[in-house]
């Protein structure tokens, strides 16, 4: 398994497209393991705690297994099988509605869509002070675009994946019969300043890992698709839009691009087509089932909350304390704060700690338990006990950068020691 991360890390797997990297994993895993899932999956009834079961110990790719059991882990398909057919074409038919209702320019006739052509000149215009004013909805919407657009266009730069077309563009945006503008077109056109609406959780000027390379910041340094195609990150920037528009308690807070990002990529590589044509839609229903589960971490009126980011930070700590008390006590002594690392760890699911497959194998493990954000918190306490004597050994500066830039790769090793702490209460 080292010499394929060894791979990926280089770039000569990323190089040949990432589902190589699928492939591989897939012939490392035993045929009975993927029979297991097989005989579960085809059940009339899913027995949910058998195939939670199955997939906290990593889940087969062979097949579109994974794509399968996270939409229903993540509460996306029901457990009757018979129903399935039904709320996917009622869920995906959603989706399109919402793209008409929210992707929209106002002034724009939407004569396709069966909506007749509407004189603003009189009642509504750019200038329009009105909060009601479509218009002045729409500079609001470009504020939080701008903000998911910086964001996306570096959405997992160790890889190429989010840069390439996708196979299967969104007809209703990019349809030239539909006089849709596309949110790349929005970007492109606005004039706003993307420091004035910079948002950042955590209160510094970067959330992504230092071993992360950088991107370019300007538009034109990225390679212009033809008409008619889009990028997979132009999707992921639809999705984020989407849910945006839809929740404008929280909107867009940064960190949720590399939230969506390993949901779209699972889905958008799955081998069935035919699921593999809807991974927007799929992507976008699971990503809002998996933020209504961590929303509060991204809200920061409720960090001092039970359900805020910062008791999850502190609990961390705690069971460290109770797990590993001379560790604990060395990092109070240096002064090493929780919020120094775990805010990342966790506001992001770990998404920023690991290469992409590592971290879609600590999600098959998330997802499977029925607990899985307090299984969270004691993946990052295994974390810090597998690098202890590293950490009891060093000063504050080293420290700080083992925990900025964690050493270990081998996520099944992390994954054992938390299942350990789990089973040790």
């Amino acid at each position: 398994m080292g010499g394929l991360r060894e791979l990926w890390a280089s770039g000569v797997v990323t190089s040949l497209w990432s589902p190589v990297w699928a492939w591989l994993i897939c012939l490392l895993l035993p045929p009975s393991r993927i029979a297991d899932f097989q005989d579960v999956l085809k059940e009339p009834t899913i027995a949910l705690e058998k195939l939670r079961g199955l997939s906290f110990s990593g889940i087969p790719c062979e097949g579109g297994l994974r794509c399968l059991c996270w939409k229903i882990l993540l509460n996306y398909l029901p457990l009757e099988r018979a129903s399935w057919t039904a709320i996917l074409a009622k869920q995906r038919e959603l989706y399109s509605q919402f793209l008409r209702e929210m992707i929209i320019q106002p002034g724009i006739a939407k004569a396709n869509m069966g909506v007749s052509r509407e004189d603003v000149t009189f009642e509504d215009h750019p200038l329009n002070p009105n909060p009601d004013s479509r218009w002045n909805t729409y500079f609001k919407d470009n504020e939080v675009l701008l903000q998911i657009d910086k964001d996306v266009r570096r959405l997992c730069p160790d890889m190429s994946f989010f840069q390439r077309p996708t196979e299967y563009p969104c007809l209703l945006i990019l349809d030239p019969q539909n006089e849709f503008e596309t949110l790349r077109k929005r970007v492109e056109q606005t004039t706003l300043k993307s420091q004035t609406v910079a948002r950042n959780r955590s209160g510094v000027t970067n959330m992504s890992s230092p071993h992360k390379h950088s991107t370019p910041s300007s538009l034109n340094e990225y390679e212009v698709l033809p008409n008619g195609c889009e990028a997979h990150w132009e999707v992921v920037e639809r999705i984020l839009f989407i849910y945006a528009k839809l929740n404008p308690g929280i909107a867009y807070v940064q960190g949720m691009n590399e939230i969506v990002g390993p949901l779209y990529y699972t889905f958008a590589t799955d081998p069935n087509s035919e699921w593999k044509e809807h991974a927007e839609a799929d992507t976008f229903f699971c990503f809002t089932n998996l933020m209504a589960e961590i929303r509060d971490n991204f809200i920061k009126s409720l960090d001092d909350s039970q359900c805020g980011i910062t008791y999850k930070m502190e609990k961390v700590y705690s069971t460290l304390k109770d797990k590993d008390a001379e560790l604990y006590l060395k990092l109070q002594e240096q002064n090493i704060k929780p919020q120094f690392f775990a805010f990342r760890w966790l506001t992001l699911l770990l998404s920023q700690e690991f290469l992409l497959p590592d971290v879609i194998r600590i999600w098959d493990s998330l997802f499977a338990d029925d607990s899985r954000f307090d299984f969270l918190l004691l993946v990052c306490c295994a974390m810090l006990i597998l690098i202890r004597e590293q950490l009891l050994e060093g000063d504050f500066t080293v420290n700080m950068r083992l925990l900025q830039d964690y050493p270990i790769t081998d996520v099944c090793q992390i994954l054992q020691k938390a299942k350990e702490l789990q089973d040790s209460k």
